[in-house]
C-alpha cells in the first residue's frame, strides 16, 4: 500500500500585524514575509530585505530565531512558521473579517520571493472563503504569478518610477519585469490597486507622473491609486540594522504637493487615494 506523505511547508516571516487598516479593504491581518529583491532607498521596512539565507545554517535549515521586535502579532512569532501555524494566526481575526468585510494581505519584503508558500497561505485562506491580498513590487517572473494569481482577490501593486534607468538607480532592479507583469494582470482583469510612494524630487517629476498616466491609460481600468507620502519614520531602524538610509536628506512631502499630484492624477480619470 502506498503511504501519501504530507509535506509540511515552512517560511520566513519578520511581523504579523492585526488590525490593519491601511491593507487592503476592512480589518485585517498582514503577514509580513521576508526577502525582496529590490533595494528601495525609501523603503519602510529594512528588516524585511534580508534573503532568506540569513536565516539558514551552513545547511540550509531554518534557525528558530524569535522575533521580539514584533509591533502586533502573536507573542514569540518565530522567524521559520508553517502553513497551518500562519493559517491558525490568520483565523483568530475571522470575526472582525466578517463584521468589516476584511480579511489577510500578504506583504513584505516581497511576499512572490516565498512563492511555494505564498501559494500555499493563499489557497488554504481562499478554502475558508477569507479575502485575500498581495501586497507587492511585481517583481517576479509571470509564471510565478499565474501560479498565485487566482486565489488573489486584490493586488496592490506598487508602481514607482517608468524610466528604466531612474528605476534601476533607485531600487537596484529594471522595472521591465514590473510593467509586464502589471499589464498581464490587468489584462487577466485582475482587481489592482496601484500605490504610488510620493518621494519629493524623485518619483513626483513632471516626467514620472507624465508616464505612468500614460502607461495606465493603456490598462485596462485600475480600481484605485494610492499615493503614499514619504516619511522618515524607520531612519531608527537603519540605525538599529546598521544600514544606510539613503532619504536621510529628503524631507516628507508637503500637503501642497500631495494635493498637487493627486490633482494632476485625477485630471488624467484616476481614482485617487492618499495613504492605504
Amino acid at each position: 500500500m502506498n503511504v501519501i506523505m504530507k509535506t509540511t511547508l515552512y517560511g520566513s516571516l519578520f511581523d504579523i500585524k492585526r488590525y490593519a487598516i491601511h491593507d487592503g479593504p476592512g480589518i485585517r491581518v498582514t503577514i509580513f514575509m521576508r526577502g525582496c529583491p529590490l533595494q528601495c532607498w525609501w523603503c519602510h521596512n529594512p528588516e524585511g530585505i534580508r534573503s532568506l539565507s540569513d536565516d539558514c545554517n551552513a545547511d540550509g535549515e531554518f534557525l528558530n530565531k524569535q522575533n521580539s521586535n514584533s509591533r502586533y502579532g502573536a507573542k514569540n512569532i518565530s522567524s521559520r512558521m508553517s502553513v497551518d501555524e500562519v493559517l491558525r494566526e490568520i483565523e483568530k481575526e475571522t470575526l472582525f473579517f466578517d463584521e468589516s468585510g476584511g480579511g489577510v494581505t500578504f506583504s513584505g519584503g516581497e511576499p512572490l520571493v516565498q512563492s511555494e508558500f505564498l501559494d500555499a497561505m493563499l489557497r488554504e485562506s481562499k478554502q475558508r472563503e477569507i479575502h485575500t491580498a498581495i501586497d507587492t513590487t511585481g517583481y517576479a517572473s509571470q509564471e510565478i504569478l499565474e501560479q498565485v494569481m487566482h486565489n488573489v482577490d486584490l493586488f496592490l501593486y506598487d508602481l514607482k518610477l517608468m524610466d528604466n534607468d531612474m528605476h534601476l538607480k533607485y531600487t537596484g532592479v529594471s522595472n521591465c519585469c514590473i510593467l509586464n507583469n502589471l499589464k498581464m494582470l490587468a489584462d487577466q482583469g485582475k482587481n489592482i490597486a496601484i500605490r504610488f510612494p510620493l518621494i519629493p524630487g524623485i518619483t513626483d517629476t513632471d516626467d514620472n507622473l507624465s508616464a505612468m498616466v500614460n502607461y495606465l491609460s493603456c490598462l485596462r481600468k485600475i480600481s484605485t491609486f494610492h499615493i503614499l507620502p514619504f516619511h522618515n519614520t524607520a531612519q531608527h531602524k537603519y540605525k538599529r540594522l546598521d544600514m544606510e538610509d539613503k532619504t536621510g536628506e529628503i524631507a516628507p512631502p508637503t500637503l501642497d504637493q500631495i494635493e498637487s499630484v493627486k490633482l494632476r492624477l485625477e485630471d488624467a480619470g484616476l481614482s485617487v487615494h492618499i495613504g492605504g
